[in-house]
Formats: C-alpha cells, sequence, structure tokens
C-alpha cells in the first residue's frame, strides 16, 4: 500500500472506570504463600495498589466488536485470537483493523488508531479502601465453591477482586486522525466501550464480577500542525457524564471543524 501518512490530529478520550461489581483482571502467582489466594489481581509494583492494564481493556474492547460486527477469528493462530484481515482489499473495508490495528507482518498494515493507557485507582478510592480493612491491600477474597456432579464433595477456590464502587480515574485513549474516514471510524471506539458495559472487564464475568461503567467523558483534540511549526495545545471540545448522554454526530462534526 503506498499512501502518504500524516497525522491530521490526535483525539484524546478521558474517563474514570467504575467497578459496578467486583472487578478481577489477573496478576501474577508466583511466590504466594501456601493457604493463599491463587487467584491474584494484577497490581503495580511500586504503589502495590490494582490497576487495569490497558491491554486488558483495548483486547476485551477488541474482542467484543469482532463478535458484534462477525468477524473472523483467524489470527495468531493460537488461544487468545481475533480478527485480522488477510488481504489488502479487506482491510480497506475493515474499521475494526483500522482502529485496533493489524499484525505488523502485512503488508499492508497502517498506524494503528487507537492507544489504550492503563488506569489507576483514583485518590478517593484509595482513600476509602484503606478505611474499609479489605481481606487483602486494597481488595477482597471471593471464594467460590464448586461441587463435585458425583460426589457432591465442595471443592472452595478464592480469588481476589476490586471491591465494587473503587474507581479507576484518569483513563485515556488516544486516537490519531490519519485521513477523513478516520473521522467517522472513531464511533467504534465508543461502540466498543458500550459493548464492554453491557458485558464484563477481566474474568468471572460469568459469575457476577467485572460490570463497569465509564462516566466524567472529556473529549479533547490536539490539530497536528506543520512539522516546522509549536505542537499546539490540547482543546477541549466535549464532555459527557456518561456514554449514554454522547451525541456522536455533534462530536465528529466539532473533530471535522478543527482540523479543517
Amino acid at each position: 500500500m503506498t499512501k502518504k501518512i500524516k497525522l491530521l490530529a490526535q483525539v484524546f478520550i478521558t474517563f474514570t472506570i467504575e467497578a459496578k461489581t467486583g472487578l478481577h483482571i489477573g496478576g501474577s502467582d508466583t511466590g504466594i504463600e501456601i493457604g493463599g489466594v491463587e487467584n491474584t489481581v494484577i497490581r503495580d509494583r511500586l504503589t502495590d495498589q490494582p490497576y487495569i492494564p490497558g491491554s486488558s481493556l483495548k483486547g476485551k474492547m477488541r474482542s467484543l466488536l469482532d463478535k458484534y460486527e462477525g468477524k473472523e477469528i483467524n489470527f495468531p493462530p493460537r488461544t487468545p485470537a481475533f480478527h485480522v484481515c488477510q488481504k489488502e482489499e479487506d482491510y480497506l473495508k475493515c474499521d475494526v483493523c483500522h482502529v485496533f490495528g493489524v499484525s505488523g507482518q502485512q503488508s499492508f498494515s497502517e498506524p494503528t488508531r487507537l492507544l489504550v493507557r492503563d488506569a489507576f485507582l483514583s485518590a478517593e478510592s484509595i482513600e476509602k479502601l484503606r478505611k474499609a480493612q479489605t481481606d487483602m491491600p486494597f481488595t477482597e477474597v471471593k471464594t467460590e465453591v464448586s461441587i463435585d456432579r458425583v460426589t457432591s464433595a465442595a471443592n472452595p477456590r478464592p480469588f481476589e477482586r476490586v471491591p465494587a464502587g473503587a474507581e479507576f480515574s484518569g483513563a485515556e485513549f488516544v486516537y490519531g486522525i490519519y485521513y477523513p474516514e478516520d473521522v467517522q471510524r472513531i464511533e467504534k471506539v465508543f461502540k466498543a466501550m458500550q459493548l464492554v458495559e453491557d458485558d464484563y472487564l477481566g474474568g468471572g464475568g460469568s459469575r457476577g464480577s467485572g460490570k463497569v461503567k465509564f462516566k466524567q467523558i472529556k473529549i479533547e483534540i490536539r490539530p497536528t500542525l506543520e512539522a516546522d511549526k509549536p505542537v499546539s495545545e490540547r482543546k477541549t471540545i466535549a464532555e459527557y457524564p456518561a456514554l449514554n448522554a454522547l451525541d456522536l454526530s455533534d462530536l465528529q462534526s466539532k473533530i471535522r471543524a478543527a482540523i479543517s
């Protein structure tokens, strides 16, 4: 694919993620003590606080969008797998691959439009969890019991969760606009966010964990100037209390006006 690629603008989507039910995004169980919790959450090594990796959120968004649009799950040849266009003519028509990216091995790949950053506990949630004297630092331990269908023996399995009500503030997406059609493609980002709200994030979703809500959504844009000019400041173009308040057509109009 021989195309001139120029960054026209960056759209910054910042928001808060609220855990509506306990949230479990798995970490490493290396070094756990005998009798300890085997299914731990991922934590920041410096603060020992749980966080939401950008890779977990982006992967869930892409997975749900692939299913929603009925994409062929074909890459890589192992699990977890997702959709990647194998032919250039398919890629040109695939908004999902443009937004979330394709393998660098593909000769027709372009810059991935969506960048997803890690999200960390808000200062208010840190204080509340400290006062709550949770089972483990900032987290609770939920014990699930599976029953042997033959012997009726109970098999308890404890796993760690961030308690319901905790909030991860300052979460951020950076969406790159390289061509005018990328303004229309930003719809896929918000559709994927809605699909995550309707589904779950992390593990144990079919058993009640992982319901989240995106709120306090702020949209900023930085139009790109010429290479020899200073980088422009980010400008706020929209704010929404929740996803259901988002006016997509109005937002796209504001983005087009900013880059015209």
